[in-house]
């Protein structure tokens, strides 16, 4: 069959809520890629500010934007890959950066694997705007782009998977099901968890993406952190035959285990200390869940204090 020269190869997916201070960085990292057969897919999610003014003035032709009423980003991503002309789907959140090879490496791997389920570029972490390290991950590599051998061990530090800095198929992923439209949270992890249950990962250590995680006083509302704990629950019958899921459920626990401390969500938290198996989890993590709540606020202060000064401690080694 001849391909259709007036297909893209990749569907860039940005769904767009609020981001008046970073669409435009963010839309010029895709417009400055080396690979540039693609189209941009942008779905504005109800923003209120001035996202979509700063979208609608750039002159590019392969530049698509839908409209919807706020309905979370969820259903702005699948809004978005349904009307993707492409075979392959490139997701960007409209707070991040692309850098010039992104989509070059991902072709990259496409070539190397065709039938993996998920592709994963290597990308970095700004926890600062002047402190950057790249992601930690449980995972032997050299400069070869690679088939993962279990996507769970490795993503014990940091996810193998970061939602800017992987493709997947268009039919892959509407086989798998799409994005969670009901999880206003662990919508990625949760794509992910099905995916790697089902299909093979490749992964090419090459850095091609950032983003920022600064950490902030603020805690997660309530009822995403009982969203965080159903989309855990959901993987039950699975994690007691795969002991790579259960040790990646786990460390996802602990982390939530932590936030609810801190946010006072006894209930939660001790559902979760009964889940999970300390054997999953290192000795600093397993101290911290055993650890007075005043105590693990300071423990956090202190941590800011030291990514400040551009150190970056944490319970996950």
């Amino acid at each position: 069959m001849t391909p259709d020269l007036n297909t893209p190869f990749f569907s860039v997916i940005i769904p767009l809520y609020n981001k008046e201070n970073y669409i435009e960085k963010t839309l010029k990292s895709v417009l400055n890629q080396s690979f540039k057969d693609f189209e941009i897919v942008i779905v504005d999610d109800g923003s209120t500010d001035k996202s979509l003014d700063i979208i609608e003035n750039f002159q590019a032709n392969n530049i698509t934007i839908l409209k919807q009423k706020n309905s979370g980003v969820s259903i702005a991503r699948n809004k978005g890959v349904q009307v993707a002309q492409a075979n392959f789907i490139a997701f960007l959140d409209a707070d991040d950066l692309w850098y010039e090879n992104h989509l070059f490496e991902l072709n990259k791997q496409i070539i190397a694997f065709p039938n993996v389920g998920l592709y994963c570029n290597n990308y970095e972490i700004y926890h600062t705007n002047e402190f950057c390290k790249p992601a930690e991950l449980n995972l032997d590599y050299n400069k070869d782009c690679l088939i993962v051998p279990n996507f769970f061990t490795a993503s014990i530090t940091n996810c193998l998977a970061w939602t800017s800095a992987v493709a997947v198929s268009k039919k892959t992923f509407e086989d798998i099901g799409g994005f969670d439209p009901d999880l206003k949270t662990f919508q990625d992890l949760d794509l992910w968890i099905r995916i790697a249950l089902n299909y093979d990962i490749s992964f090419n250590p090459t850095i091609t993406m950032s983003y920022h995680f600064f950490i902030d006083d603020s805690l997660s509302k309530n009822e995403y952190n009982i969203m965080r704990y159903n989309g855990l629950k959901k993987y039950h019958e699975y994690e007691s035959k795969n002991s790579g899921l259960k040790q990646y459920l786990d460390i996802n626990r602990y982390a939530l285990a932590i936030r609810c401390l801190l946010n006072n969500e006894d209930d939660i938290y001790k559902k979760l200390k009964t889940e999970i198996n300390f054997k999953n989890l290192n000795v600093k993590q397993r101290i911290l869940l055993k650890t007075p709540k005043h105590i693990v606020f300071k423990i956090k202060s202190f941590q800011k204090f030291l990514i400040k000064n551009k150190l970056y401690l944490t319970a996950y080694n």
